[in-house]
């Protein structure tokens, strides 16, 4: 059996009417993450109506994500921002992965001060870099002091050059 994976977010619907409903859901911030939204981080899935109500189809970043409520609410009040009621569907399926992150949204991880993800390749592999590089400074010379860091998706780093901890992206 063939699994094809899903390896790019997902693009803004060119109706106008359903890119209004993602435009408004575009929005809402990542609160673990207050600088990428949850477009940035290519969450989000789709948008459609059903009857007069705005469905809106978000993947977590991980199956047990802690802020999974609280974008969802969130969402529903970017929705009734433009006066359109709204519910949140959770879709697991397929998982979502890092490289559903958007080149914007890496940037801004970068610019925040986390070392953004690196992107698999068309066969799904990750390449090996020398290191991660610092998002302070640039270096190569950085070392992890943790796998773990201050949410399940990052991993705490060390640049050895200019001293200074950070957080790294994990690749899902």
């Amino acid at each position: 059996m063939t699994v094809l994976l899903e390896r790019e977010a997902r693009p803004r619907p060119v109706d106008p009417a359903r890119a209004a409903l993602w435009d408004a859901a575009a929005t809402v911030l990542d609160p673990e993450l207050p600088v990428l939204t949850i477009a940035d981080l290519g969450m989000l899935r789709g948008v459609e109506f059903d009857g007069d109500v705005a469905v809106v189809r978000i993947t977590p970043t991980y199956s047990g994500c802690p802020a999974i409520e609280a974008i969802r609410a969130d969402i529903v009040a970017a929705l009734a921002e433009i006066d359109q009621p709204a519910r949140v569907e959770v879709v697991l399926s397929p998982a979502w992965t890092t490289d559903w992150m958007s080149a914007d949204g890496r940037r801004k991880l970068q610019q925040y001060g986390i070392a953004p993800p690196r992107r698999r390749d068309a066969g799904g592999v990750v390449a090996l870099g020398l290191g991660v590089r610092c998002p302070q400074c640039g270096s190569l010379h950085t070392r992890e002091l943790s796998r773990y860091g201050s949410t399940s998706c990052k991993a705490l780093w060390q640049c050895q050059s200019c001293g200074e901890p950070f957080d790294r992206f994990k690749e899902l």
